[in-house]
């Protein structure tokens, strides 16, 4: 096949007549097109007044040949793998995130069938969950934005950027068209799912794996593990009515970020780990239409909600970046404990909503930490989340802040042409009361700089909700070159032990696991 690239369109076109157009500005023969798909599609909006799209395509051709001004495309393979002793491993994946759903989807397609371990609801039950707390404030601490089948990605935006470039990625994309997502992912230069779509293609990830012979135990939390001879053995498992043993001769652990108390257990057992950067910080909401005049000017094509995506380095060394924007979207309450606030941003996939939403964080290292313990970072969150919960009245309303006032160091006394979209509820405030002290001020350095990149960021109106912390997990679950950890037979997996940063790099991680343990 040959690939053109750099394609500019100036106009609104369905996909299908997207060839036309092409066929006529490289002068290819009809007849000669055997097929052709669309491998990228994105905006370029640099110059406000030069607004397009721009494609690049490959088609397979009668009469290559004649065509030898184009790139051919260089083939990408997955690698092959060699799976051994199938019969005597029984695995257990601890998670449905998108590492742990993806890892049991790579075992049960070579020969396989897991046990799927969630302390959570289906995605459909969990969907109500998260719908009830934002509703009412009726926390469920098993099962909520944090923790359940999908993981937290899935009330997110369903965001498939990455920074990594592995084979597996094309994989990733592929199986979520094959599951039902929406096939312009496959070449969307920022694609995205939308939770709405999201949550019908896990459980449809979900229904194919069982109908192979794997097996989800919803509700079911794992609280030990039975570790022999620096090998493990089981796990040891609760739901609602009994405590019980599952043996396991491997076990990827795709625990997600949030998941303290099995980091404490973990802790507890000798599993080695490690004290890790993460960020903390708030969400932002700007009114979309404004983000849009930013970022299009007054371009006359019909272009989706715009994006944005900025960072600012302090001399300190201290950073500050916006992260998992929202077009269209919603803030959405994401505490996973009782008594703290933890902020997280949604859309879903026609991102239609008001405002646009992004976190804005503040880069937090080890040395910001109190104590030397692994786990001191999840400390840090805990005591910021719990601080935010208090300012916001106890109830689980939000502590929010117009921008304005932030910046002048004084609580909001009115909302104005921004409306928070946090629910249960909000409370005006003055953030600066619990954040720390290098987080204010590289957010009051960082926000007018980031005004001068999007005209409007430092909108007086635009509102700031506390807290937002679990951006990445606190620690890190060192492993070998087999993906295995100190614990033999234990495959740390994922973002929650450090290895991925949002929906794809975790599926992709997941994959890796999956075949380690298939080789092992």
């Amino acid at each position: 096949m040959i690939r053109i690239s750099n394609i500019k369109i100036y106009e609104d076109l369905d996909d299908n007549n997207l060839i036309d157009v092409v066929i006529k500005k490289f002068k290819i023969d009809k007849n000669d097109i055997l097929e052709w798909h669309i491998v990228k599609k994105s905006i370029d909006a640099r110059r406000k007044d030069n607004v397009h799209y721009n494609y690049s395509i490959d088609l397979k051709l009668k009469n290559e040949n004649r065509y030898k001004k184009f790139d051919k495309v260089k083939e990408s393979f997955i690698p092959s793998i060699k799976a051994n002793n199938l019969s005597t491993k029984k695995v257990v994946v601890v998670g449905s995130g998108p590492s742990g759903l993806f890892s049991a989807l790579t075992l049960i397609q070579n020969g396989i069938t897991p046990i799927v371990i969630e302390q959570g609801s289906p995605v459909e039950e969990r969907e109500k969950q998260v719908e009830l707390f934002r509703k009412t404030g009726k926390l469920d601490t098993l099962s909520n934005v944090q923790f359940g089948e999908g993981g937290a990605g899935t009330f997110s935006d369903g965001k498939l950027t990455t920074g990594i470039h592995s084979p597996f990625c094309k994989k990733v994309l592929e199986e979520f068209v094959n599951f039902g997502a929406p096939n312009p992912i496959l070449y969307m230069a920022k694609p995205h799912i939308g939770t709405d779509k999201l949550i019908k293609v896990i459980k449809n990830m979900r229904e194919y794996i069982i109908s192979k012979g794997g097996k989800f135990l919803f509700n079911t939390k794992v609280i030990d593990f039975n570790i022999n001879n620096k090998k493990i053995s089981s796990v040891i498992c609760k739901d609602k009515s009994s405590t019980y043993e599952i043996n396991a001769s491997h076990v990827v652990l795709a625990i997600g970020h949030s998941s303290r108390d099995t980091f404490q257990k973990l802790y507890e057992k000798g599993i080695t780990m490690e004290k890790k950067n993460f960020s903390v910080g708030v969400r932002i909401e700007h009114l979309q239409e404004n983000i849009d005049k930013s970022q299009y000017g007054n371009s006359k094509l019909l272009l989706p909600p715009a994006e944005y995506k900025l960072a600012c380095h302090l001399p300190n060394g201290r950073s500050c970046y916006t992260f998992c924007m929202c077009p269209g979207g919603v803030v959405i309450a994401s505490s996973s404990e009782e008594n703290t606030i933890v902020t997280n941003g949604m859309s879903n996939y026609l991102r239609d909503g008001i405002n646009a939403n992004s976190a804005v964080l503040v880069n937090v290292t080890p040395d910001d930490f109190k104590s030397n313990s692994p786990l001191a970072g999840i400390y840090f969150q805990k005591d910021l989340e719990e601080k935010a919960f208090k300012l916001g009245g106890s109830n689980y309303f939000a502590p929010i802040q117009r921008v304005e006032d932030f910046l002048n160091d004084r609580k909001s006394e009115f909302i104005g042409k921004v409306k928070p979209s946090y629910l249960p509820g909000v409370t005006l405030s003055n953030l600066q009361e619990i954040l720390p002290n290098f987080v204010t001020s590289t957010l009051k350095q960082s926000i007018p700089y980031f005004d001068t990149k999007l005209k409007g960021f430092a909108d007086p109106d635009a509102i700031l909700t506390g807290v937002e912390t679990r951006s990445s997990s606190p620690v890190k679950i060192p492993r070998n070159e087999n993906l295995v950890s100190n614990i033999l037979g234990i495959y740390p997996c994922g973002e929650g032990a450090g290895y991925a940063g949002g929906i794809m790099s975790a599926a992709v991680d997941g994959i890796k696991c999956a075949i380690a343990v298939l080789e092992s």
